[in-house]
């Protein structure tokens, strides 16, 4: 518990510190020369790479989506409930959306203005700060990832679907500068708040199942029955 804290205030006060940063403008010139880095040195109107690379940030973006996430979402909420386990679906349901309002929420409040730097990659409609497509990717994705550890043995398989659970949280996010649609600092602010909402919501869980409130999904478990 107090471990999870510890990494719930980190990464809490990491968000507070670069949100003051960015609304002083403190970022500018840090943003830029990323988000420049990225584009070909003779034409920064493209993204910088090989011609699929585009193409291929593209399709990895997509994986951070409100459509994807959302799929991704109620499939574990029915394979939950297939399993009888309605606390749990009710618990991954409450952490997914609550990160969504939350997300939603931090959006309008900051109201920050997309980069103009570059042509965007992609089409956006919303605010900059913090990257939904970082912060709901990695609340999904990590949650997720946690959820599938409690179905499996061995520390090496529980740190591989972690892992890759980390893995797509940092690709989708990084994508999204990649192709212009976020200032690098939005990706860290949405990776920082992601996470610690994530490990929040790990946090609750845990403490319910020691408590009963939240059905055991161990292997022992389930193979007993």
């Amino acid at each position: 518990m107090l471990v999870s804290l510890s990494v719930i205030a980190g990464l809490l006060f990491g968000f507070v510190e670069l949100a003051g940063e960015v609304m002083e403008g403190e970022t500018s010139a840090f943003d830029k020369r990323i988000l420049l880095a990225l584009r070909d040195p003779l034409n920064p109107d493209q993204p910088g790479g090989p011609w699929w690379l585009a193409r291929v940030a593209r399709d990895i973006t997509s994986l951070g989506s409100t459509t994807i996430l959302a799929i991704l979402t109620v499939a574990t909420l029915g394979f939950l409930l297939l399993l009888h386990k309605r606390a749990a679906a009710l618990l991954v349901l409450v952490s997914v959306g609550g990160g969504g309002m939350l997300s939603t929420v931090l959006k309008m409040l900051f109201d920050r203005a997309r980069p103009d730097l570059v042509p965007h990659g992609d089409e956006v409609i919303s605010a900059s700060f913090p990257s939904g497509h970082a912060m709901q990717s990695a609340v999904v994705y990590l949650t997720l990832g946690a959820l599938l550890t409690q179905f499996v043995e061995g520390r090496r398989t529980k740190a591989y679907l972690l892992t890759w659970a980390m893995v797509l949280t940092l690709i989708i996010g990084s994508s999204r500068v990649y192709l212009g649609v976020h200032w690098p600092t939005d990706v860290l602010a949405g990776w920082s708040v992601g996470a610690a909402w994530a490990a929040f919501c790990w946090m609750i869980a845990e403490w319910l199942q020691r408590r009963g409130a939240v059905e055991q999904d161990r292997p022992e478990t389930t193979a007993g029955r």
